[in-house]
Parts: C-alpha cells; sequence; structure tokens
C-alpha cells in the first residue's frame, strides 16, 4: 500500500510557508559561519601586526577550519540519530561563545583558541543547515534552495572581507567577533519558534561511536599538523613530523577498523561503495584545497601588493562573489527545472582551472581591474559546482542516511580546506619569510619593525626601495603556488566525468520507524536511486535496507 502525501505540504507536513520560514533561519545561520571562514582575510595583516605574530597568521584560519572539520561528522550523524533540532540550537551556542572570546582575545594564543570554539560551533551550522532542508524539501526541487545556499557562501565570501575591512578600518577587527552575539541570539530564536522538523520514532538510547570520534579527530588533527608544520617549522625528517605520520597512520587504520565493526559509524564504510559519493566527494577535497587555499590568503596579497586599504580588498573580492552567487543560483534552478546536473561541475572545473592559470600570473603592475576579472571567473567555476555535488551526495542515499552522507561529503571539503589554507599557508609564509630576509637589508630592521610587524599601512610609509623590496616578497612567495594547483583542480573535472546521472527524487522518501507526525510515507521508483543506495550493505543492518528497497520498488507515487 502507498499513501500520498497532499500537494500543498511537503512530507512532514510543512507547508511551503513553512518552508520558507525554517530557510530563512538556515540562511542566516550559513551566514554567521561562511562569513567567520573569510571575515579575517582582510584584518589578518592588521591583527598580527598589532598581536605580534605573523609566524602564527595560518593558524587564525587553519584553527577555526580544523576544528569545523573534526565536527562535522559528528553533528551528522547524531542529527541522523537524535534530531537535528536541539543539536542546532547547541552549535549556535557555541559559536556565541567563541565569539565572545575572540573579542576578549589578548594574544596570537587566546584568539587562535578562540577561532577553535567558534569552529566546534560553526561545524555544525554548516552541516545541520544543509541536512534539514533534505528533511523538508525533494531532491528535484532542493536545487533552487542549494542554489541560493550556495548563493548566501558566495555572499559571505566577499562579505566577510569586505567587513573585516570595513571594522578593521574604522572600529576594530575585534568587532568582527561581536556582530556574531546579537545575530547568534536571532538565529536561536528563529530555530526555536519556526523549525519544525519530523518527529522521530523512539528507537531508545542512542549508540554513540565515541572512539570513531575520537579516532577521526586524532587522525585529522596529524594530517593538518604535519602539512602546517612539515618543512617549515620543522624538517621533514625530524621525530615530530615523523610523530604525527605514525598517528596519521594508526589512527586512520584504527578509525576504519572501528568503523566496519560498530552498530552506528560516525562514517559508515558503505558510503564508500557508491561511485557517486566516492568521485563527487574526491572533488568536493579539491574544491576546498583550491578555494581555501586562495581565498585564505588574496585579500593579503591585495592589500601589501596593490597598495589597498582592508575596507577597499573586501570590495575587489565583489567580482568572485558576483560570480559565484549567480551561477549558483542560476545552476540549482536549472537543475530543479531540468533534473540534469552533471555537467555543471566539471564545466565549472575546468573555469577554476583556467582561473587559477591566470592568477598565477598576477605581478605587482598587473592592473587591479584585469586582477578582479580572474577573480570573477573564479567564482564563476566554484558556483557552478559547490552545491552541485551537495545535491548529488544527498540523491545517493535514503533521507535516513542523509544527515551522515552530507556531513561526510562535507567533512572531505573542509579537510581540503584544512589543507589548503595549511599547505598554501605554510608554503606562502616559509617563501614569504625567505624572501623578506633576502630583499630586505640588515639594517632595515628599525624601518620595518621587524618581519613578524609589518602591516599594509606601515609598508606605505616604507622608503620606495624598501617598499618595492616588501611587495616583491609577497608576490612572489604567492603567485607561484596558484599555478600549482592547476593540475589537481583539473583532475577533479575527469573523476566528475565518471558521475552517474541519476534521476532526482521528486518526494521525501521517508522510513515507517521515522515516526512522522503525518503518517504518510512517500516512495521514490527504486530506479531513481535504489541501486546507488544498495551498494555496499556489508554490515548486520545491511540486509534489512535491502529489504526495505526491495518493498519500495513495488510502490509507485
Amino acid at each position: 500500500m502507498t499513501t500520498v502525501a497532499p500537494a500543498p505540504t511537503s512530507a512532514t507536513g510543512t507547508s511551503k510557508r513553512g518552508i520558507l520560514l525554517v530557510f530563512a533561519g538556515l540562511m542566516v545561520t550559513m551566514l554567521l559561519a561562511s562569513l567567520d571562514q573569510t571575515i579575517f582575510s582582510t584584518a589578518l595583516p592588521t591583527i598580527v601586526g598589532e598581536l605580534h605574530g605573523v609566524d602564527q597568521m595560518i593558524w587564525v584560519t587553519t584553527a577555526f577550519i580544523l576544528a569545523e572539520t573534526i565536527v562535522l561528522p559528528v553533528y551528522g550523524k547524531l542529527g541522523d540519530l537524535i534530531g537535528r533540532k536541539s543539536l542546532f540550537i547547541v552549535a549556535i551556542a557555541i559559536f556565541i561563545g567563541g565569539s565572545v572570546l575572540g573579542g576578549l582575545a589578548d594574544s596570537m594564543p587566546s584568539l587562535i583558541v578562540a577561532r577553535a570554539i567558534q569552529g566546534l560551533g560553526g561545524g555544525g551550522l554548516m552541516i545541520l543547515a544543509q541536512a534539514i532542508i533534505a528533511d523538508v524539501v525533494p531532491a528535484r526541487e532542493r536545487g533552487k534552495y542549494m542554489g541560493i545556499m550556495g548563493g548566501v557562501f558566495a555572499f559571505s565570501s566577499v562579505a566577510g572581507p569586505l567587513l573585516g575591512g570595513f571594522f578593521t578600518d574604522g572600529i576594530g577587527w575585534r568587532w568582527a567577533f561581536w556582530m556574531n552575539v546579537p545575530l547568534g541570539i536571532l538565529s536561536i530564536a528563529l530555530a526555536v519558534f519556526f523549525l519544525k522538523l519530523p518527529r522521530r520514532a523512539d528507537q531508545g538510547k542512542p549508540r554513540i561511536d565515541a572512539y570513531g570520534m575520537a579516532l577521526l579527530a586524532i587522525a585529522s588533527t596529524c594530517l593538518v599538523l604535519v602539512t602546517t608544520w612539515g618543512g617549515n617549522q620543522y624538517d621533514w625528517n625530524s621525530p615530530q613530523i615523523i610523530g604525527l605520520f605514525a598517528g596519521l597512520a594508526i589512527s586512520g587504520f584504527s578509525f576504519v577498523m572501528v568503523e566496519r565493526r560498530t552498530a552506528e559509524p560516525i562514517m559508515p564504510i558503505h558510503l564508500f561503495r557508491a561511485p557517486n559519493f566516492v568521485f563527487t566527494t574526491a572533488a568536493t577535497l579539491i574544491i576546498g584545497i583550491a578555494m581555501f587555499g586562495s581565498l585564505a590568503y588574496i585579500p593579503t596579497y591585495l592589500q601589501m601588493v596593490t597598495g589597498s586599504n582592508a575596507t577597499q580588498a573586501g570590495f575587489l573580492m565583489i567580482p568572485m562573489m558576483a560570480g559565484l552567487l549567480i551561477t549558483s543560483i542560476a545552476a540549482g534552478q536549472i537543475v530543479s527545472k531540468t533534473g540534469h546536473y552533471k555537467w555543471f561541475p566539471v564545466v565549472g572545473m575546468v573555469i577554476v582551472a583556467g582561473a587559477l592559470a591566470l592568477m598565477s600570473t598576477m605581478t605587482a603592475s598587473t592592473a587591479v581591474w584585469i586582477m578582479c576579472l580572474y577573480f570573477a571567473l573564479m567564482g564563476i567555476g566554484l558556483g557552478l559546482a559547490m552545491q552541485i555535488l551537495t545535491l548529488v551526495v544527498q540523491n545517493t542515499f535514503p533521507l535516513r542516511e542523509v544527515g551522515t552522507a552530507t556531513a561526510a561529503n562535507n567533512y572531505f571539503r573542509q579537510i581540503g580546506a584544512s589543507l589548503g589554507a595549511a599547505v598554501v599557508g605554510s608554503i606562502f609564509v616559509s617563501r614569504l619569510t625567505s624572501l623578506l630576509s633576502e630583499n630586505l637589508p640588515s639594517s632595515s630592521a628599525g624601518a620595518t619593525g621587524g618581519t613578524d610587524s609589518l602591516t599594509p599601512e606601515l609598508v606605505k610609509n616604507l622608503p620606495s626601495a624598501l617598499k618595492t623590496a616588501v611587495i616583491d616578497s609577497y608576490n612572489d612567495a604567492l603567485t607561484p603556488i596558484f599555478l600549482i594547483m592547476v593540475p589537481l583542480v583539473l583532475l577533479a573535472a575527469v573523476l566528475l566525468l565518471f558521475v552517474k546521472e541519476v534521476p532526482l527524487a521528486t518526494t521525501l522518501e521517508q522510513s515507517p520507524a521515522e515516526g512522522l507526525s503525518t503518517g504518510s510515507i512517500a516512495v521514490v521508483p527504486a530506479a531513481a536511486q535504489g541501486d546507488d543506495r544498495a551498494q555496499g550493505d556489508d554490515r548486520a543492518q545491511g540486509d534489512d535496507r535491502a529489504q526495505e528497497l526491495e518493498t519500495s520498488s513495488r510502490s509507485t507515487v
């Protein structure tokens, strides 16, 4: 027997107006989390100059992204097990707490700790927002909503540097933290009053994969520390780096063993038996490397090389935001209308590769409008790819696993972001330190205050010879790194050619065990999704899931 939910509502019984109210609340929280990935990019030169920590600059970004990465699978799995609303509110509260500590920070270590706490909350905001929209909107219609989510991310990618510049040049960079407090309180209020999600059946006490969570955190931390410290703070053959490699290998292997045996794995191994998940996740990892590896340091480059102040550097990022915003929304609308999505991310990756190649040619004499054109191309490519890949992942698995699958996919994007920010930052800082030592005479310490205390304002007022040496050092330290990333992005385009375009679900599939308040069950034809979902169910619960899919294949909405 098949019961079809009434047309005016979703399978959760949520009206169109209710969905829009939920969506508005999700957008506010996504804006909070995504802003804090980029807001300090323009403020960073001033912050590290004031707090005397140029050598620790990469940790202001890396600490946030690393913490966010570690908790993504945790929020995703717990949301599937116990529901997402309470977790969502807890994540917002943690984020607010980190913002308060950041506003009060008086040293680089305290600032880095505050950013890590922000990341612990920000990870929940990002992943739960994407999973919640999957709770109330079918995959076929979800494209347009996720396109707008991508637009919000695009907006924040430029609004962040712009706001960071505005605060830095005006009332002070600490307001980049303080502004999160009222917005966070507003987000909590919206979640409490408007976030209505399906009631879950009482499944007893959830079985938490504590060992898996701990091992994943250890492996993630070891990986980022290796890429951050290797060849920079420590030699590659030093005991510290060798120890981190050993820790990564042991914790990674142990994590896989635990996930194969635990009842409710935080990152189920069977996800990696679905080809679409593997190809899109590999591409997502590469996108994270390319995007955050470049975005994190472009505003610093603009301030030091072009002489722009922090606010102007933010404005110069608008072309990238505009390109990402337009293509993300347009791609989402087209996908919802046609149901076809495969070629958007492929074309997007080719465009990103071209943009990185062009950015590698920038010099101090390159016209600013040409730089902006290159940034716009980067945004166009990213907008065609990011949210579509998330949609493919969500369409590959049943609704009861959407949070876990989305979190796993986002985890690898954040690993890419961590690697991108850490590797690019490590190479950038190492090359910059070396070039400044070579190009600046030893007698310049009195004028510059030392290489660890250089700020954009200080560079502007340097004598011509010293100013040119600093500008050339910043340019030569960063632009060659863009070219190194081009083959990696082209590899992502090749991988995405193998994605199978499975028809998007037109209804919300629900398992009877999930206890929907409406009592309705909408079943998607097995031809649309069953093949990918059935793959890899080699755990004890695999037979039950296959039986559910077999039953579903006999029903049609």
